[in-house]
C-alpha cells in the first residue's frame, strides 16, 4: 500500500529515490500511519451501542494516553483494573483493548444475561479457539454443536452421583498412600504436594488402573509439557514457533501414541482386568456421535486432556487455599478436626464414603466454597457477542453490540460487600443456615460459574478435594512455617497462591 503524494507517486518512493528530504519524509508518513491507527483504538470503539451502549473506559492512572494506559492496566493486573472501573463507571463498562471491545458485567443483576443466554447469543468456541492446538482437533471448542453436546453428555455421564460413589474409595486410597511417603513429621510445600496428589487420584478415576499403574509418569510428564505450553502469547498466537508451543505439540502427539495402545489394548484383550470399568476413558471409548460415527483415538485423548487440564489446576490449587485458609484461622481448624472426630466417632478407621463427603462435613464443604469465592483460579470468564445483548443492572438499560468480547470476573463480582459482607475476610460461615449469603442472587456465587456453563465437574472437584482434606486433617498436625497467607498469583494463566506455602506436620497418635 503506498500514500499518494501531490505529483503522483509515494512518500515511501520519494523516500528510495533518495533525496536530501527523505527522512522527514518517511518520519511524516510513519507519523500519519501511527496517528491513523492510534485515532482508531480511541474513536471506533465509541460507535458501537448507541445512545444504549456501556460507558467506554478509556483513561486510567497509569497512563496519560487514552487506551494506552488502559491497555498497560490490564497487562499488570486484569483484576485491580476491573475493580477500578466498576468503583468508577458501575457495573457495565466497555474497555477498548486494541482491534477489540471488552464489556464487563460485574454483580449479580448484570452477571444475568451472561450466564442465561445460549451459545447463539454468547459463544464461547470464538473465544477458546487457542486451546485447540491442546485439546486436539474436534474436541469441545472445536467441535460441531451437535458434537459437542455429545463429548459434553459422555463427560457428565462419567461424573454422574453413581460413579462418584466409587471415586471416593479410589481416592482415599491414592491419598493414604501418597501420605505414607510422608513420615512421621517434617517439612513440605502444600502446594507441591497437592498438585502432585491430585493429578494422582485424577489419574486413577479419570484413565483407569492400568494407565495410573503403568504409564503413570509418562502421562504426568507429558501434562506437564502440555500445561507449559499454554502461556499468555498462546491466547493471541496459540501456533507461534516458541520452544514451550513445540514441547507442547510433541506432547500432545506423543500422548495420543500412547493412549492409542492402551484403547487398542483393551479393546483386543476384553477379558484381560484393566480397570473396574468406572474411569472415564472406558465411557469414552464407546462414544459414538449422532451421525454413526465413532469416536476416534486422538478424539478420546483430546477429552481426556481437556478434562485433566480443567479439573488439575482447580482442584490443587483449591486444596491448597482451603487448607491454608484453615490452618491460618485456628479456631476454623479446630472445628474442622472436631467435625472429623464426629463424623468417624463411631469407628475412627472407617473409609470414608461418598455420603460422609457429601452430607456429613459441612463446615469443610463451606471453608472449600469460601476459599474459591475469595481466591478463584479463573479470574475472568469470556464470552463473544453473536447478537445484541440487553443487560439491566444498578436501574439502567444498557445494549452490549454484537461482536463485543463479554466478560465476568469472578474474582471482583464475588468480593462485593452488599452481597458478601466483609467481603476478604475468610468466613465458611457465610454459606451456613440462618445467612447463606450465596443464595442472595441466583448469580451471586460463581465458584464454578453458573447458568448454562456452569462447570460439570464441580461434584468431583468438592468430593476429590473434602475427600483429601478429611483424611489429611486426620492424618496430620500441621502449621504454616510462614505467619504471613501467600498472595494470588495474578500473572499466572490459572492463578494460584504465590508465597510461601510450607506447613509443618506431625502424624496424629
Amino acid at each position: 500500500m503506498t500514500l499518494p503524494t501531490a505529483g503522483g507517486s509515494s512518500l515511501l518512493a520519494g523516500a528510495a529515490a533518495g533525496g536530501p528530504s527523505d527522512p522527514l519524509l518517511l518520519g511524516l508518513a510513519v507519523l500519519a500511519v501511527a496517528s491513523l491507527l492510534y485515532a482508531a483504538l480511541v474513536f471506533r470503539p465509541r460507535t458501537k451501542g448507541g445512545k444504549k451502549g456501556p460507558p467506554i473506559v478509556t483513561s486510567s492512572p497509569v497512563s496519560g494516553l487514552p487506551v494506552v494506559g488502559t491497555i498497560v492496566e490490564f497487562g499488570k493486573s486484569p483484576v485491580k483494573m476491573v475493580q477500578r472501573c466498576y468503583e468508577e463507571y458501575g457495573p457495565v463498562f466497555t474497555v477498548p483493548f486494541f482491534h477489540k471491545r471488552l464489556t464487563f458485567l460485574i454483580g449479580p443483576e448484570a452477571q444475568e444475561p451472561f450466564f442465561k443466554a445460549n451459545d447463539e447469543t454468547l459463544s464461547q468456541n470464538e473465544v477458546y479457539g487457542f486451546m485447540k492446538p491442546v485439546f486436539g482437533p474436534g474436541i469441545v471448542y472445536d467441535a460441531s454443536k451437535k458434537n459437542r453436546q455429545t463429548q459434553f453428555q459422555s463427560m457428565a455421564h462419567g461424573l454422574r452421583t453413581s460413579r462418584l460413589k466409587g471415586y471416593t474409595a479410589k481416592i482415599e486410597r491414592e491419598t493414604r498412600q501418597y501420605l505414607e511417603t510422608w513420615g512421621e513429621s517434617g517439612e513440605l510445600d502444600l502446594f507441591h504436594a497437592l498438585s502432585e496428589l491430585t493429578i494422582l487420584t485424577s489419574s486413577r478415576c479419570l484413565h483407569g488402573d492400568d494407565v495410573r499403574e503403568n504409564l503413570f509418569k509418562e502421562v504426568s510428564e507429558l501434562y506437564h509439557d502440555l500445561d507449559q505450553g499454554l502461556t499468555p502469547l498462546t491466547v493471541f498466537f496459540p501456533n507461534a514457533p516458541t520452544a514451550a508451543h513445540k514441547k507442547r505439540n510433541a506432547a500432545r502427539a506423543k500422548m495420543v501414541e500412547l493412549f492409542a495402545k492402551v484403547i487398542k489394548n483393551r479393546r483386543e484383550n476384553p477379558d484381560e482386568r484393566h480397570s473396574d470399568g468406572t474411569d472415564i476413558l472406558s465411557i469414552f471409548m464407546d462414544v459414538k456421535y449422532k451421525d454413526g460415527s465413532m469416536i476416534t483415538d486422538e478424539q478420546v485423548t483430546g477429552l481426556l486432556i481437556a478434562l485433566l487440564f480443567a479439573g488439575q489446576h482447580t482442584s490443587c490449587i483449591t486444596s491448597t487455599w482451603t487448607s491454608l485458609f484453615i490452618l491460618n484461622n485456628p479456631e476454623i481448624a479446630q472445628r474442622i478436626v472436631a467435625e472429623q472426630e464426629g463424623v468417624f466417632a463411631k469407628d475412627a478407621d472407617a473409609a470414608v464414603d461418598y455420603k460422609m463427603v457429601n452430607e456429613e462435613m459441612p463446615l469443610l464443604h463451606n471453608s472449600m466454597k469460601e476459599a474459591l469465592r475469595l481466591c478463584p483460579p479463573l479470574i475472568l470468564l469470556i464470552r463473544q457477542a453473536l447478537k445484541d445483548v440487553k443487560v439491566r443492572a444498578a436501574g439502567k438499560d444498557y445494549t452490549i453490540p454484537k461482536g463485543d468480547m463479554v466478560l465476568i470476573s469472578p474474582s471482583v463480582g464475588m468480593r462485593i460487600p452488599e452481597v458478601f459482607p466483609n467481603p476478604d475476610a475468610f468466613d465458611p460461615d457465610r454459606f451456613g443456615p440462618g445467612r447463606e449469603e450465596d443464595k442472595s442472587s441466583p448469580y451471586a456465587y460463581m465458584g464454578f460459574g453458573g447458568g448454562m456453563h456452569s462447570c460439570m465437574g464441580q461434584n468431583f472437584a468438592f468430593v476429590q478435594v473434602k475427600t483429601i482434606l478429611s483424611v489429611l486433617f486426620r492424618e496430620f498436625e500441621m502449621a504454616m512455617v510462614s505467619e504471613k497467607m501467600p498472595v494470588i498469583d495474578y500473572a499466572a494463566m490459572v492463578v494460584g497462591p504465590k508465597g510461601d506455602c510450607r506447613v509443618r506436620y506431625k502424624r496424629r497418635r
